[in-house]
């Protein structure tokens, strides 16, 4: 009995260190293999991570992504992200972040485009400015190709370009914000008269760039002849010049009228935030600053420095004339429609600045409403020739704002 039992404590303890043996063994491959698994993985996942890097850079330098993915895609099926998720929100951003300046011709406009390159500069918006100058009305595709091209700039931005103001919610594209100058329109005529002819004090040669086929006989014709002898360059329809920038795409909006004239002052109240008057360049510009900071801060600072004087100063006509007072009278009578226009966009400007409450000093206006009748009854006896002509030019400069 007492064999028996030594025996069994002999099996046991065998067994015991049988099964510790054995478990030691399974534990140290166990211990072996994550190490063997975590290389494996770690190999993996360089191996994707250098594939999608040199995908991306495929992607980027060929301008879309390589065959093989198309491919795979195919192979795939067709849907993306997009197709099940839909576009996503788009950012909304706390201030205007869509602004077009529909810049009017001769109205100070590149005076204007030179301050927004420096703005856009310092406050790091998208600045857009098309060189395109002779293509103001447009057919309906080329509108909408426009208008979406303009939505699909990265905001914030600003676009600037001389075309007649487009309806963006019509095609339901979400409507920018629009601002924009003009100036007294026999001003802006004599100034575009000139500068097509004899260019600006940026280089003697730029009106033979700008009008190479413009003959000598056309260039220096006396601006009193093309008034008084109605030349087409000196009547309507070419001197209905502002209106149709706020009145739109309309063919109706090119011919002069009541109609034309009313639409343009239902989009000024609409869809501008701010039209103001070169006249008043300064206080338009401290406008600006309240009503677009994010653009316009520090714009009136920039403005009167010397070394943006000095740019400035370069944009001005050269060799302009002042018309007689015959002229004169010819050109505002067919001008009406535009003065009427400039009346109303002049006054909304002064309630503007009276709601913000800037205090400035308002010039007095360039002309009156009873302007015709004061040509008539303004020389009331005969002078002798050389008189008569002093005192047209002295007339005629007392009202004509020469910016």
């Amino acid at each position: 009995m007492k064999n028996f039992n030594s025996s069994a404590l002999h099996s046991h303890s065998q067994s015991t260190n049988h099964i510790r043996e054995r478990n030691s063994r399974k534990y140290s491959l166990l211990s072996v293999l994550p190490l063997r698994f975590s290389l494996r993985g770690y190999g993996f996942c360089m191996a994707t991570l250098f594939l999608f890097c040199f995908g991306s850079l495929f992607y980027q330098l060929n301008g879309g992504p390589p065959k093989i993915l198309l491919d795979i895609r195919q192979y795939l099926g067709g849907s993306t992200y997009l197709d099940d998720h839909g576009q996503p929100a788009p950012r909304v951003l706390p201030f205007p972040s869509q602004v077009i300046y529909n810049r009017v011709g001769k109205c100070g406009s590149r005076t204007v485009v030179i301050l927004l390159r420096l703005l856009a500069e310092k406050h790091q918006f998208n600045l857009v400015s098309s060189d395109i100058h002779n293509k103001t009305r447009l057919t309906k595709h080329e509108q909408v190709d426009l208008m979406k091209n303009i939505s699909s700039i990265p905001q914030p931005f600003l676009y600037t370009r001389h075309v007649h103001f487009l309806n963006f919610t019509r095609f339901k594209i979400e409507q920018p914000v629009y601002i924009n100058i003009i100036r007294d329109p026999i001003n802006r005529f004599l100034s575009n008269y000139f500068f097509r002819r004899f260019g600006d004090w940026r280089g003697e040669q730029n009106h033979l760039i700008r009008t190479p086929g413009m003959k000598d006989d056309e260039r220096y014709l006396d601006i009193n002849v093309c008034i008084l002898e109605n030349y087409p360059e000196c009547s309507n329809p070419r001197v209905f010049y502002i209106i149709p920038y706020f009145c739109g795409q309309h063919p109706q909006c090119r011919e002069p009228g009541v109609w034309a004239l009313e639409r343009a002052k239902q989009n000024v109240l609409e869809n501008y935030l701010l039209v103001g008057i070169l006249e008043e360049l300064e206080d338009v510009l401290l406008l600006l600053e309240r009503l677009l900071p994010h653009y316009f801060t520090g714009v009136l600072n920039i403005y009167k420095s010397p070394d943006y004087r000095k740019m400035g100063n370069m944009t001005g006509t050269v060799r302009k004339q002042t018309p007689t007072l015959e002229a004169l009278q010819v050109l505002y009578h067919r001008m009406r429609y535009e003065y009427e226009f400039y009346n109303f966009v002049r006054d909304q400007f002064h309630l503007t600045k009276k709601k913000i409450g800037l205090k400035s000093v308002s010039k007095p206006p360039a002309y009156s409403n009873d302007f015709l009748q004061q040509l008539a009854l303004r020389t009331p006896e005969p002078l002798d020739e050389d008189e008569e002509l002093e005192t047209d030019l002295e007339d005629a400069n007392s009202w004509l704002v020469h910016p």
